[in-house]
C-alpha cells in the first residue's frame, strides 16, 4: 500500500479559499447529497478524557473525522482537543488522506455559517461584530468577509489582551477591525457568537430590523448564546432539525420557554439554499449550528481534490 498523504493546515489553507469552501457546502447541498449518511456523533471515554468520533458519507466521499479530549491539558501544556480526519475512497474506501481536524472544523464551521450569512444577510451587508477570541472568531470575519465584503469588525470578548490579538489577526488580513462591547449589536449588520458561553450574550432587543446572527458555540442542550426572544423573532435556521432538538441549546431552551417550534426553527440549511424558506422582512435572522460530520467530509473531500492535484508528480 502506497503511504497515505497527510494534509497539514497551510495546504488546506493555501488550496481553499474561503468562497471555495462555502461553494462546496452550498453546491453539497443543492444537489442532494448532503447531508448523506451522517450518524450522530459518538463519545467514547478513555483514561485522559474523552474520544468524539464523528463519521459520515457524502456522495462519493465518506470520512471519519476521530478527536481527542484532554481533561489534563493544561497540566501536559497540550490543547484540549486534538485529532485528525480520515477521507476514505466511497467505492474501494481506500483511505485517500488524513487532514488536520483542527483546521478542517474551522473551515466547515465558518464555512457554513458564511453560506447562512450568504443566504440570509441583506446584499448591503457590511459591518460585523463577533464574540469570542479563539480561532473560530477570526475564522467566521474571514469566512464572512468572501460572502459579504466587511467594511468594519467589531470583537468583543471576556479579555483585553486575546480581543487585541484577534483584531491585530484581521487587521493583518487586510480587515479593518476594532475592540468593542456587546451593545456594538445595535450598530452592525451581522453577529457571529463563537464563545463556550452558557448564557446569552447579548441583548437581542438591541438589534438592527434585519441583522443577521449565526451561533456556532455550542452543541450542548443546556447551553446558549442567544436569548429566547431572538429565537422567536428571528427567521430560524438550523443546520439539520433533528440535530438541532437534541444538541442546540439556543432551540431548546427556546422551546421550554414556550416557542412554538414552528416559530423556533423555520427551516434547515438546505431548505434555505434551495429557497424553500420564507426570510421575513423587517425581521432578524438567525442561523444555529451544531457541527455535523456531513460538513467535514465534504469540505475534506474538496480539500483531498485541491491538494492532490497541486502535489509534485
Amino acid at each position: 500500500m502506497t503511504s497515505i498523504p497527510w494534509i497539514d493546515r497551510d495546504t488546506m489553507t493555501r488550496v481553499l479559499p474561503w468562497e471555495q469552501v462555502v461553494d462546496a457546502l452550498e453546491s453539497a447541498l443543492i444537489s442532494g447529497a448532503a447531508p448523506g449518511n451522517t450518524p450522530p456523533r459518538t463519545f467514547v471515554p478513555v483514561s485522559s478524557g474523552e474520544l468524539l468520533l464523528m463519521p459520515g458519507e457524502v456522495g462519493p466521499a465518506v470520512g471519519v473525522k476521530v478527536l481527542a479530549i484532554n481533561d489534563h491539558a493544561a497540566r501536559f501544556e497540550v490543547p484540549r482537543i486534538q485529532g485528525v480526519h480520515i477521507a476514505f475512497a466511497g467505492d474501494t474506501l481506500s483511505p485517500t488522506a488524513i487532514l488536520d481536524a483542527e483546521q478542517l472544523t474551522l473551515l466547515r464551521t465558518a464555512g457554513l455559517s458564511a453560506l447562512a450569512v450568504r443566504h440570509l444577510a441583506p446584499p448591503a451587508a457590511a459591518s460585523l461584530l463577533v464574540f469570542g477570541t479563539g480561532p473560530q472568531a477570526v475564522s467566521h470575519a474571514l469566512a464572512i468577509h468572501a460572502v459579504r465584503p466587511l467594511e468594519s469588525v467589531t470583537v468583543v470578548g471576556r479579555r483585553q489582551p486575546a480581543m487585541h490579538e484577534v483584531v491585530r489577526q484581521l487587521e493583518t488580513a487586510g480587515l479593518d477591525a476594532r475592540a468593542g462591547v456587546a451593545a456594538d449589536v445595535a450598530r452592525v449588520d451581522i453577529v457571529a457568537c463563537c464563545t463556550t458561553a452558557a448564557e446569552p450574550v447579548f441583548d437581542a432587543s438591541l438589534l438592527r430590523p434585519e441583522a443577521t446572527v449565526v451561533a456556532i458555540g455550542s452543541h450542548s442542550p443546556d447551553r446558549r448564546e442567544v436569548e429566547t426572544q431572538l429565537v422567536e423573532r428571528a427567521t430560524v435556521i438550523v443546520e439539520s432539525t433533528a440535530a438541532a432538538l437534541s444538541q442546540a441549546g439556543d432551540i431548546i431552551l427556546a422551546l421550554r420557554d414556550g416557542v412554538p417550534q414552528d416559530v423556533a426553527i423555520a427551516g434547515d440549511l438546505q431548505a434555505l439554499v434551495t429557497g424553500a424558506v420564507t426570510i421575513v422582512p423587517g425581521a432578524p435572522r438567525l442561523f444555529k449550528s451544531v457541527g455535523e460530520a456531513w460538513s467535514d467530509v465534504v469540505v475534506a473531500a474538496t480539500v483531498v481534490e485541491a491538494a492532490l492535484l497541486l502535489a509534485p508528480t
